[in-house]
């Protein structure tokens, strides 16, 4: 199966708005896009790593050379090619496991919230914030954020406090930003999930669509990961 560059880009347009950033720059193989994290300070995203492999070495070198802070992402279907040729040019591959995935939302099953925990729903544009809470605690049992672009809706940052898990908080989380999401005409979801999100989100029916590798210039210190 081809990766299609759009959804790529449909992908990026969904994850930039979730997280506020500047439009996407276009470079020669993919996009180059603004984080202004002190440890991340671009993020380069190959759009045809797959059609075309030369140009992952190509994005690869510049990421290298970049006196910024710099991560090279790379949706893939070949992620030990890839992760040898971001190698090659001195990058350092930090995740080679996550997961690009899709979902049709009209199908997303649904789960109830778990008394006593409740659920708090706000909207900033385009980006919508679930976040439950417990009532013991002054601090969020868990959060996520979905970004509706068009037709689709971008998760990210769902993370669930780890004194709460495993008492189905995810799922309902995730049941809530896709029943907003749809509210506010989504059909499709889009993600990037970390290898232990997979589980969660394969569970609930999203499919997997391509690997993902992240790699990063080895004196380039990350500070995290991206929670998908």
């Amino acid at each position: 199966m081809v990766i299609e560059e759009e959804l790529v880009r449909r992908w990026q347009r969904g994850w930039s708005a979730a997280r506020g950033l500047a439009a996407a720059d276009e470079v020669e193989g993919g996009l180059r896009i603004r984080c202004e994290q002190p440890s991340r300070e671009v993020e380069v995203l190959a759009l045809h790593a797959d059609q075309d492999p030369g140009s992952v070495a190509g994005l690869a070198e510049d990421v290298a050379a970049d006196p910024l802070y710099s991560w090279l992402t790379v949706p893939t279907h070949h992620p030990d090619r890839v992760a040898a040729t971001v190698e090659a040019a001195g990058l350092q591959v930090l995740l080679r496991s996550e997961s690009l995935m899709v979902s049709d939302l009209a199908q997303h099953p649904s789960y109830v919230l778990a008394a006593p925990y409740r659920s708090e729903l706000r909207q900033d544009g385009p980006v919508l914030t679930v976040t439950l809470h417990h009532p013991d605690s002054s601090e969020p049992a868990a959060r996520g954020t979905i970004a509706v672009v068009g037709a689709d809706a971008i998760a990210d940052r769902i993370e669930t406090v780890p004194a709460h898990r495993r008492r189905g908080l995810g799922r309902a989380l995730m049941s809530l930003l896709v029943e907003a999401a749809r509210t506010a005409g989504a059909e499709t979801g889009l993600l990037i999930a970390s290898t232990e999100g997979r589980q969660l989100y394969t569970s609930l029916g999203w499919q997997h669509y391509a690997d993902v590798v992240v790699s990063h210039a080895p004196e380039k210190r990350p500070g995290g990961v991206r929670e998908g």
